[in-house]
């Protein structure tokens, strides 16, 4: 057993990053840990901090490695927001802390999980810490591609690219880890593209099952402009409720430790200072509220991106696998009622829906721009 035992199909990163770990001639003080979404750059970046606090480079095994894979280990902090972006109070608080020296372990080790999330003015913050560092310190930044972080950052950090893991990879961690049936684990490897956490969410959660082929159905549905406007409106309304159920326990409990360290209870008449700290809290919640709502649709995009990729590649006899094999029936019928001039333009239209997400578009107006844009035409 090792920590780098669930960074499944990235041998070469691995290489980079475990030679690194046993090799302080080959050590970096700033790394940037890039790839696709479900390639495994949390876990990467946690095994790569637990490989250096452990004596033998990652046993997995030992208090450091435990603690670290974890997440309580007291010299690595891990910072993964759930609100749209990271704020420059938070990014203040790292470098405060990043500038103490180990107080357990071999190295004081930050790792920013959503470092694409930073705006440039807090980039800028981070900088000169990330250029003068203390000696026993180093920063792991991850995001998606170089290019979503800025130049000055990335040209002061040591990259490693990953790569999206290969199916029956996915598929083996699952069966090895989870114990799930090798059939579902292999569907679920193939409905997630090879995003891990996704793919175990799937093995695992057969609403979560349910709820994608319910997705998958909006490409079947849409008949005209109404049925298309009325598939948006139930995309969001879901999108929305799952992020709430996701969220609503958490809150209140948030809400309840809040009122208890103030002195208060629920429903009691707060004085204007302590009312400003709840009133912090409740924005708190509704910005991680509104990305779990975009997290949610957006998944939902790249499972609709999916069905009709099948479809084109039925359509162009390409030899390649279907990602939806559970909905292979349905991608024929669709392949044979339409041409790949429709399956690109639509597929073009999700792109575009997703893009308008990211920038900050109202859900239900980029929803319903997409949904008429699916339906059959000519």
């Amino acid at each position: 057993m090792s920590v780098w035992d669930d960074v499944v199909g990235q041998e070469t990163a691995v290489a980079a990053l475990q030679g690194a770990s046993r090799d302080p001639a080959a050590m970096t003080h700033a790394w940037l840990i890039t790839g696709p979404p479900g390639s495994g750059r949390s876990i990467a970046a946690r095994a790569f901090a637990a490989a250096l606090q452990c004596a033998v480079g990652g046993c997995g095994h030992c208090q450091a490695c435990t603690t670290t894979m974890a997440g309580t280990h007291a010299d690595v902090t891990i910072v993964a927001t759930e609100k749209v972006t990271i704020s420059i109070e938070e990014v203040r608080d790292l470098i405060g802390l990043a500038q103490r020296s180990p107080s357990q372990g071999r190295w004081r080790v930050v790792i920013v999980e959503d470092a694409d999330r930073m705006v440039e003015r807090t980039s800028n913050v981070l900088l000169k810490a990330i250029e003068e560092p203390p000696p026993r310190t180093v920063w792991v930044l991850c995001a998606p591609s170089p290019q979503d972080v800025v130049t000055t950052i990335r040209s002061r950090c040591r990259g490693v690219v990953l790569r999206v893991p290969p199916v029956a990879d996915v598929a083996a961690l699952l069966v090895a880890r989870d114990g799930v049936d090798p059939g579902v684990a292999d569907t679920a490897a193939r409905a997630a593209q090879s995003h891990v956490g996704q793919a175990r969410r799937l093995a695992r959660d057969p609403e979560a099952r349910e709820r994608r082929a319910r997705g998958l159905q909006l490409a079947a549905s849409i008949r005209g402009v109404g049925d298309a406007v009325m598939a948006a409106a139930d995309m969001v309304e879901v999108a929305a409720a799952d992020a709430k159920s996701a969220t609503a326990d958490r809150d209140a409990d948030e809400r309840a430790a809040l009122l208890r360290t103030l002195g208060a209870q629920e429903g009691q008449q707060l004085p204007p200072s302590l009312r400003a700290q709840v009133r912090q809290l409740e924005d708190d919640q509704k910005r991680r509220a509104t990305r779990a709502q975009r997290d949610v649709l957006d998944r939902t995009l790249v499972d609709l991106l999916s069905m009709y990729r099948d479809v084109l590649v039925v359509q162009l006899g390409a030899d390649v696998d279907l990602v939806n094999v559970a909905e292979e029936a349905e991608v024929r019928r669709l392949a044979a009622v339409s041409t790949p001039e429709q399956s690109v333009r639509r597929m073009d239209a999700i792109g575009v829906a997703r893009e308008r997400l990211a920038g900050n578009v109202a859900p239900l107006l980029a929803m319903e721009a997409m949904a008429v844009a699916l339906r059959p035409q000519g």
